[in-house]
């Protein structure tokens, strides 16, 4: 269930809800999209984020009340005939604390200990659901992407991190303390000589897969300490650059024994990547059939798919948070 301050005033408001609006707060953008009631895109813009947290605040109330302008719309709890309602819902790079309200994992550390969700629905008079941009992203995929139609679906992004979201029948799985599917801080499974040293993590712990799995990691195993662009690895390997076969073995052989844990403890009906790692045609082609040495059943299905929506995967399932009633 994703988190939200205030319940809404009807329950028909949300069944009856025109539009969704979904806001992406990332790095260095702040992105909105709307979606009609059959789930089809009717806008979707971006603007800067600030990158300070009150005035994030404020570019994320004045873009929402911009479109709400435009699309003729007013939220769904103020909802009287003859109005266009819509909802809001927005994906943050961290989770709100069950205990505290407060942002807590924010990698946009600005974000950390800040009552967000609490200070926009202030900001703009009215609900709003909040959850980590991995749950959205996952979430998004499951409502009407690579993985529609599927009961359990586990969504990853590998991009200069590394996170995930479980979705099941449709609901966003978040755990007691709101940390389900944070993949990327498990340790690296059945661990290999090539493997070690454990590599230290900002977390404080040590071989945690996403120092092995993201972005950055690949592309140091091809070039060396220091690089961050994966960009050509494939086609340097096709045109036989020793490194960067050697990098893509490395990083396949590595992928599989974490996809293989997923599937050991959760056995989900599909596993979909996001996140620019997510674009290397050789995860696809290569992983599936070393699952099989760790999977602990005869014969391991699991289908592992690149999404459908690519970069608009998150913001678009900000937007779906509303079609989950309570």
């Amino acid at each position: 269930m994703a988190f939200f301050w205030w319940p809404p005033s009807n329950s028909a408001g949300l069944e009856m809800a025109d539009y969704r609006l979904g806001i992406d707060l990332g790095g260095t953008k702040i992105e909105i999209a709307v979606l009609d009631r059959t789930g089809d895109l009717v806008l979707r813009e971006r603007i800067p984020n600030p990158g300070v947290y009150q005035e994030a605040v404020l570019a994320i109330r004045d873009l929402v009340t911009s479109v709400d302008h435009r699309l003729g719309a007013v939220p769904s709890h103020r909802v009287s005939a003859g109005q266009h309602t819509s909802t809001l819902g927005v994906g943050i790079p961290g989770s709100i604390s069950p205990e505290t309200g407060l942002i807590k994992n924010a990698n946009a550390t600005w974000l950390n200990n800040q009552p967000f969700g609490l200070d926009l629905e202030a900001a703009l008079a009215r609900p709003v659901r909040t959850e980590n941009d991995a749950n959205c992203f996952a979430l998004s995929e499951a409502a009407d992407g690579a993985a529609k139609g599927m009961l359990t679906v586990f969504g990853v992004i590998i991009g200069t991190g590394m996170g995930a979201g479980i979705v099941n029948n449709g609901r966003v799985l978040e755990g007691r303390h709101h940390i389900a599917g944070e993949w990327g801080h498990l340790p690296l499974p059945w661990f290999e000589s090539t493997d070690e040293p454990a590599r230290p993590c900002f977390c404080g712990n040590k071989g945690c897969m996403e120092r092995y799995l993201c972005g950055p990691a690949l592309a140091a195993e091809w070039k060396g300490p220091g690089h961050r662009n994966t960009a050509g690895i494939e086609e340097a390997a096709a045109n036989g650059d020793r490194a960067a076969i050697a990098a893509l073995t490395r990083y396949t052989e590595r992928f599989a024994r974490a996809c293989a844990m997923v599937i050991n403890f959760l056995d989900p009906d599909i596993i979909v990547l996001g996140g620019g790692v997510s674009n290397l045609n050789t995860l696809y082609e290569r992983v599936p059939p070393l699952l099989a040495q760790h999977v602990i059943t005869p014969v391991c299905t699991t289908p592992i798919v690149r999404n459908k929506h690519g970069d608009s995967s998150g913001v678009r399932g900000a937007a779906w948070l509303w079609d989950v009633t309570e």
